[in-house]
C-alpha cells in the first residue's frame, strides 16, 4: 500500500446547503490535511440528487470550475453511493478524480498509520470501500466475458480475504500493553473526544514527562514514521493522533497511564470506526475516560458532538460512571455562553457520568477540579501493611511509592508499618508479599 502523501493537488470542493458554515470549514480542513489545495467551492441548494448527488446544473458548474481552475480532483462533502460516484465522475472532464468525504478520511488515515497493523486496517477499509465502486464502473459485458478469476473484482476480493486473515493472526499490541500494565498495577485513564477538542494538549498537561513546550517538538524526528513512541502533537491538524499515545501521569500522588486516542470526526462511517476499534478499545478497558468536548463550538454542534461521543463510548461498552466530561476552551466564552454549554452538557450526558467540568486545558483554568474528578473515579482501597524490617521490605515500600499513594511509613523497631491507598489488586499483592516475608522471618 502506497503511503506517499501527495501535496498541492488543486481541488474543487462541492457541498450542499444543509451544511453549516462550521462543518464547511471542517471539510476544507480535511482537504488540507490530505495535502490538497482548495481552489474553488460550490454549494448545491436543495436535496441531494439520487443520480449524481448534485443536480445536473450544479454538475455543469462543477465541470466548468474544474476547467477554469485547472483542477484534477473534486471532493464531495458527503457519502456518495457507488452509482452516484460513477455518474458524477463520468460527467466531469477526463481524468478528474472524484472523492467523497469517506474516501478522503481514508486517505488521511493511510498517511498517518505508522504501525503495520494500522496500515493493514486502513488498506482493508479502503478496499471494502472501493470494491462496489469498481463493480459499478466496470464494463458489465467485459466482466461477463471474463472468468471471475483474474478480474479486478476478484483481485480486490482476494486481497480483502488475505488482509482479514493477516489481521486476525497479528497480535494486538494495545491489548498486550494493557494486560502488562494491569499486571504491574497501573490505573488506566483514556482521553477521548472529537479531533481538535484539546485531547493531546490535555495529555501534555497530565503527563509527568511532557509539557506544553515539548509539544512543539517536530514529529518528523522519528525516522521510521511511527507514532508509537512519539509525543502527542498539539496543533490544529486533523488526525494527528491516529495511533494511541500513552504517558505516565501522577494524579494526586496516584500513578496512572494516560492514553490519547484517535479523534472522532463528524459523519465518520461506522465500518471505518470498526476498523480502528483497537484505538477506541482503550476507552473500554480504562478506569476513567476523560471525554473532552470543544465548548467553543456553536451550541447545536456542541450538543450533537457531545451526544455522538457518548454513543461511540456506549458502543465500546464504557460504563457511564467512568466518564469525566471536560468542557474545554471555556476561556473563549463569555459567562453566559459558559452557562449555556453547561446546561447543554447536563441535558445531553447520561446522569451517571461525572458532573461536566468547564476548563481551559491550554490556560490551565479549573484543571485541579478535573484532576480531582479523575482521581475520585479511580478504584481505591486503603491498607495498613506490616512488614519485618529488612531489605526486602524496603523494596516493597519503594514499589508502594511507585504504584500507590503512600500516606505514612513508620519504622517501629523490627517492624515497618506502611499505610497507603491504591488499586485493590495492587494492595492485595503487597499484603501477600508481606505475609511471605513474615513467614520467612519465622
Amino acid at each position: 500500500m502506497s503511503r506517499t502523501h501527495s501535496t498541492g493537488r488543486r481541488t474543487v470542493v462541492a457541498n450542499r446547503s444543509t451544511t453549516t458554515p462550521v462543518e464547511t470549514r471542517e471539510i476544507r480542513a480535511l482537504v488540507r490535511a490530505a495535502g490538497d489545495e482548495v481552489v474553488a467551492e460550490l454549494t448545491q441548494t436543495g436535496p441531494a440528487d439520487s443520480g449524481t448527488y448534485l443536480g445536473r446544473g450544479k454538475v455543469d458548474d462543477l465541470a466548468e470550475a474544474v476547467v477554469d481552475h485547472d483542477a484534477r480532483r473534486v471532493v464531495v462533502d458527503g457519502e456518495l453511493t457507488p452509482s452516484q460516484h460513477h455518474a458524477l465522475e463520468s460527467l466531469l472532464p477526463d481524468e478528474t478524480v472524484v472523492v467523497d468525504r469517506y474516501r478522503l478520511v481514508l486517505e488521511i488515515f493511510e498517511v498517518q498509520a505508522g504501525t503495520r497493523r494500522a496500515q493493514l486496517q486502513v488498506e482493508l477499509a479502503r478496499l471494502r470501500y472501493d470494491l462496489p465502486r469498481i463493480i459499478e464502473s466496470a464494463d458489465e459485458g467485459a466482466l461477463n466475458k471474463q472468468t471471475e478469476k483474474g478480474s479486478p473484482v476478484y483481485d480486490v476480493r482476494d486481497r480483502i480475504d488475505r488482509l482479514e486473515g493477516k489481521l486476525a493472526s497479528l497480535p494486538n499490541p494495545a491489548e498486550q500493553f494493557r494486560e502488562r500494565r494491569r499486571e504491574e498495577g497501573f490505573d488506566l485513564v483514556t482521553i477521548a473526544g472529537y479531533t481538535n477538542a484539546g485531547k493531546s494538549t490535555l495529555l501534555h498537561r497530565l503527563a509527568d514527562d511532557l509539557s506544553l513546550e515539548k509539544a512543539q517538538v517536530d514529529d518528523n524526528s522519528n525516522p521510521d514514521g511511527s507514532r508509537k513512541n512519539a509525543t502527542a502533537a498539539v496543533e490544529d491538524r486533523l488526525f494527528k493522533t491516529l495511533e494511541t499515545t500513552t504517558r505516565r501521569a501522577t494524579i494526586d500522588g496516584r500513578p496512572v497511564l494516560a492514553t490519547d486516542t484517535v479523534g472522532f470526526v463528524d459523519d465518520l462511517p461506522h465500518d471505518l470506526v470498526e476498523s480502528f476499534s483497537s484505538t477506541l478499545s482503550e476507552a473500554a478497558t480504562a478506569d476513567v475516560v476523560v471525554l473532552v468536548a470543544d465548548a467553543s463550538d456553536p451550541p447545536a454542534r456542541f450538543r450533537r458532538r457531545l451526544e455522538a461521543s457518548c454513543d461511540v463510548l456506549a458502543a465500546q461498552d464504557v460504563p457511564n460512571e467512568r466518564i469525566v466530561p471536560a468542557l474545554n476552551k471555556t476561556d473563549q466564552l463569555s459567562r453566559s455562553e459558559r452557562a449555556c454549554r453547561l446546561e447543554i452538557a447536563s441535558e445531553s450526558l447520561p446522569q451517571s457520568t461525572a458532573e461536566p467540568i468547564p476548563v481551559s486545558v491550554l490556560e490551565g483554568t479549573n484543571f485541579e477540579a478535573l484532576r480531582t474528578a479523575i482521581r475520585d473515579r479511580l478504584p481505591e482501597q486503603s491498607a495498613t501493611i506490616r512488614l519485618p524490617n529488612c531489605d526486602e521490605a524496603m523494596a516493597l515500600v519503594s514499589r508502594a511509592y511507585d504504584r500507590t499513594s503512600v500516606e505514612t511509613v513508620d519504622y517501629e523497631g523490627e517492624e515497618v508499618r506502611l499505610e497507603c491507598r491504591g488499586r485493590p489488586s495492587v494492595l492485595e499483592r503487597f499484603r501477600r508479599r508481606a505475609e511471605e516475608l513474615e513467614r520467612e522471618r519465622s
